[in-house]
């Protein structure tokens, strides 16, 4: 049994799915105003933490990501989705932390969900509350407690899991001594918003969502879903990439650019058969919490208000050829942290692979990581080598 909070908390695990589970006794408080109980949070650890709990690592997954950062997804047999950055001698490294990965609040993965079954005995469907960005964070929160971590030493995430790292550093500063945000922003852009509607409308338009209870029905809105992917896959390419893959369509066969053969690195990557691995109310979910992001809305509308008197060391990534998440929103999120006097910095890697490219091969990505990760761990006097408990 672990406590959280002089709470307890089941750890439970099935189908190679570990996860925590918060009785009723342990509401979530959402940003609604509503509560969410019994709350369940799938999640993954890799290397061991310190003697004084002081190397925990929180990775924050993308939209479409799980907790399987480092490791094969046991259920849908995908590889890890970012081998590059965590594990033995990568940028975080697994010799010196404690990596933990939680499937998003929301999320199909084992986390509560609209497909979690509600305590009468059906699927939350739409009967879930609202979700927010700052409700993630707390149901990771109540993970980090109840794993016994005061502190964590860094969080880290890429488009969805950037905001949940700003969140972090913004709503508990003295938690959190680095920061990492990767290909975000601190508000979703009206480009995103629109991009997200289309795949939600598409969604909800295939006669098999059933008004959102497709799973009592047995059946997926497999073609909305499709459409959705398109919309994420394309948004994940550089403008370039897009135009080329279009050319190319056009001059072989009409209509040939589709989903499945809009990115033949990312199908590699993150597998052909995301209908059926990601819940369609999951998507609606988790893209409308990411589309109501804004950061700085709560605090009077600036948002180095959010930062303020905070410690929280920072380094902010953006690539060049993402049109998603351009440059200059990594840029606004650095002067905000300025004006708020945080320790930051801000690097743009110039890379052809748009969005996506934190999942590529960007060896000036990767230096520049390590470097931030090297100087925090200094900082906060932890070991360069080694790790352990």
């Amino acid at each position: 049994m672990i406590h959280a909070g002089g709470a307890a908390a089941k750890l439970q695990a099935a189908g190679g799915v570990r996860s925590l589970a918060f009785d009723a006794s342990t509401p979530l408080q959402l940003s609604s105003g509503e509560a969410l109980a019994p709350l369940s949070v799938a999640f993954e650890t890799y290397g061991a933490l310190n003697s004084d709990r002081s190397n925990a690592v929180l990775v924050c997954h993308s939209l479409t990501g799980d907790q399987f950062v480092a490791s094969p997804n046991p259920i849908t047999g995908r590889p890890a989705w970012w081998p590059r950055i965590v594990g033995p001698g990568r940028p975080i490294d697994t010799n010196r932390f404690f990596v933990v990965c939680s499937n998003v609040l929301g999320g199909s993965m084992g986390s509560t969900g609209p497909g979690t079954i509600a305590p009468d005995g059906l699927p939350y469907s739409l009967r879930l509350p609202a979700l927010a960005m700052a409700d993630a964070v707390r149901a990771q929160a109540m993970l980090v407690e109840a794993l016994g971590i005061e502190n964590l030493f860094c969080v880290i995430g890429p488009g969805m899991g950037g905001m949940q790292a700003l969140q972090w550093a913004s709503a508990h500063p003295k938690r959190v001594f680095a920061c990492v945000t990767i290909a975000a922003a601190a508000k979703q852009s009206a480009q995103n918003i629109a991009l997200a509607e289309l795949g939600r409308q598409a969604i909800m338009a295939d006669p098999d969502w059933r008004n959102g209870a497709y799973l009592a029905h047995g059946v997926r809105p497999t073609r909305g879903g499709s459409v959705a992917r398109t919309s994420a896959q394309l948004a994940g390419l550089s403008a370039q990439d897009v135009r080329s893959r279009f050319e190319s369509a056009r001059t072989q066969e009409r209509f040939a650019f589709n989903a499945e053969g809009a990115n033949d690195t990312l199908r590699q990557q993150q597998g052909a058969g995301f209908v059926d691995r990601f819940d369609a109310n999951s998507y609606l979910y988790l893209s409308r919490a990411m589309d109501g992001f804004d950061l700085g809305a709560d605090f009077g509308g600036r948002l180095s208000n959010a930062f303020q008197g905070g410690a929280t060391r920072h380094g902010v990534f953006s690539f060049s050829s993402d049109w998603r998440y351009p440059p200059e929103e990594g840029r606004e999120i650095a002067r905000a942290l300025a004006a708020a006097g945080a320790e930051a910095s801000f690097l743009e890697i110039t890379s052809a692979q748009g969005h996506d490219a934190y999942m590529g091969n960007e060896p000036a990505f990767e230096a520049a990581l390590t470097g931030f990760i090297d100087a925090s761990a200094s900082a906060r006097g932890l070991a360069l080598n080694g790790g352990g408990a």
